[in-house]
Parts: structure tokens; C-alpha cells; sequence
């Protein structure tokens, strides 16, 4: 098959590895880079197949200053709700793409893992079931892949994760302790079921790849980005020399601020996001697990 990955960021780069081992794939990002079969974004665009691994906040502007729909079929691999507008990301290319013409990944995912060809699993989630089995069939043997329906729940957990995992990064920076940490990822995924519910998601996708999967990944590795934020910001360090220094995107900082308006809108009890968005606004992370464990 002929594939065009969108965006040469660590993911980006690891998923156009994993689709060269048997098809033919392409990259293109905004700058040019080193990286195999690297072409320019119009040919990339010709492509039958796009997968979409751009940052959650700036799908929306990328895809109406460059996008040029034509009968492609598009895989999203962003994770992440747009902090300006509260949309998801399937909502942001439900005006570009017809439906039956978009899938979403998710699952336990650490691009540097995939880079080295290490065994995972993940999900790809579309209202076309079989176009979610068209792109399960692109993955290498050392990617399990599974085809479900449950594009909300994916999305909602591939988002809420992230912040979820800053959560347990200021945790282990305040040398809290494993229980402390098992006990807040644990409620973490009851937090995150709920808000997923409430918008229509399946309670069984919280249990699976997408949610618990995904979540103790991120959770609980230096790995994530979004965890490491979190330990800095344990440790009396400023977001703006955080992100710096990490020179790459942690969508779990925006992420957090968009869960907690949209709760607070709707209604919907979601104390740990909640606790996430005032540390990155510059609340006392102690001050965050008195209020948590009232």
C-alpha cells in the first residue's frame, strides 16, 4: 500500500518505520528533514492513505491552511483536545474528511520503542469498521492490531491520559510513594471513564488498549514527556524552562486546562485534571494533594 506519514516528530518517524517493514510509505513535515523517503507535502498528499501524527493543537489550523481532501483515507494519530475550542480531534476533521473516511490510533505506544521493533498492541478505531481493519493490516508483525468503533472513548483516553500521566510525574516528584502513585492512576481511570461516559463513549474501551493500557504506559515511564513535566514541575521548576528544555510537545499541559473548562461546563467531577490544570498555572503542587486527599 502506498502510505504518506504527516509530521517527522518522534511518532511521526516511528510509525513510517513500522509501515516500511512491508508497505510503501512515505514522510513529509513542515521543515525538511534527514529522515528516508522524506518528500515534499504535495506528493505526500497524492497518497491514498494519510496518517495524521501532527500535535493535537495545531490539527485544526494545519488541516485548513494545507489540506487538500481527495477521497484520502486518513488514520489520526494526535492525541489530545484542541484548548481554544474544547473540539476533539474527531471533531476538528469531521469537516474536512467524511467519516467513513477516518480512523484514530491509540493504545501503549513509546515511538522509541516501536523504533527498535519492540512488541505492543494498539487500536484502530473508526464508525467504518472496515476501514479500521484496512489500516489494522498496515502494522508490522510486532504490532498487535485490533479494530473497534469506539472513536470517543479512544480519543477521550489517548487525551486524558497525558494528563494523567503529569499527575503521576508530580507525584513520584514529591517522593510520595507507590501506593500514592497506584492509588491516583487507579482513580485517574475512574476519572477518566466518567468524562469519557458522559459523551457517549463504551465503558469497555476504558479497560482496554486505549484506556488502562495506554494510561499505565504513560503513567509510570520517564518516557512520557507529559510524566517528566510533571516531575519538574514537583520539584519547583518553571512550565516555560520545562518545555524548553524538553524541546519537544507535552499536549497533557493544554490538554488539562481544555478538560477542566469542559467539566467544569458540564458538569462532571474530574478532581485529579482539575489539580493538574492549577499546578501548571502556578499552584503549590503540595498544596494540590491536600485538596485531593480532603
Amino acid at each position: 500500500m502506498d502510505i504518506a506519514v504527516i509530521g517527522g516528530g518522534k511518532w511521526g518517524q516511528a510509525l513510517h518505520f513500522a509501515f516500511l517493514q512491508n508497505h510503501n510509505s512515505v514522510i513529509t513535515s513542515r521543515t525538511p528533514k534527514n529522515i528516508a523517503h522524506f518528500v515534499s507535502l504535495d506528493e505526500a498528499l497524492s497518497r491514498e492513505y494519510l496518517v495524521m501524527a501532527l500535535p493535537a493543537q495545531i490539527v485544526g489550523k494545519w488541516l485548513k491552511e494545507n489540506f487538500k481532501y481527495n477521497n484520502q483515507k486518513v488514520l489520526v494519530a494526535a492525541k489530545g483536545i484542541e484548548a481554544d475550542s474544547g473540539r476533539f480531534v474527531n471533531e476538528i476533521f469531521s469537516s474536512f474528511v467524511p467519516e467513513d473516511n477516518f480512523a484514530y490510533l491509540s493504545g501503549p505506544s513509546f515511538a522509541a520503542e516501536v523504533m527498535k521493533a519492540l512488541p505492543t498492541a494498539l487500536v484502530v478505531s473508526s464508525k467504518n469498521i472496515n476501514l479500521a481493519k484496512e489500516f489494522c493490516a498496515f502494522f508490522p508483525n510486532f504490532i498487535k492490531s485490533y479494530a473497534d468503533s469506539d472513536i470517543v472513548g479512544a480519543e477521550v483516553s489517548g487525551a486524558y491520559k497525558n494528563v494523567l500521566a503529569i499527575a503521576s510525574g508530580v507525584c513520584d516528584g514529591l517522593n510520595l510513594g507507590l501506593n500514592a502513585r497506584a492509588s491516583l492512576i487507579a482513580r485517574g481511570l475512574v476519572e477518566m471513564q466518567r468524562f469519557g461516559l458522559s459523551f457517549g463513549a463504551k465503558e469497555a474501551t476504558f479497560l482496554g488498549l486505549s484506556g488502562a493500557g495506554d494510561l499505565f504506559l504513560t503513567a509510570s515511564s520517564v518516557l512520557s514527556r507529559n510524566y517528566r513535566v510533571g516531575e519538574a514541575l514537583a520539584k519547583g521548576i518553571k512550565l516555560d524552562e520545562i518545555l524548553k528544555e524538553l524541546g519537544e510537545v507535552a499536549e497533557g499541559v493544554l490538554t488539562s486546562r481544555a478538560i477542566s473548562k469542559i467539566s467544569k461546563e458540564r458538569n462532571i467531577y474530574t478532581p485529579i485534571a482539575r489539580e493538574v490544570s492549577l499546578i501548571i498555572d502556578g499552584k503549590s503542587p503540595l498544596e494540590s494533594l491536600k485538596d485531593l486527599l480532603v
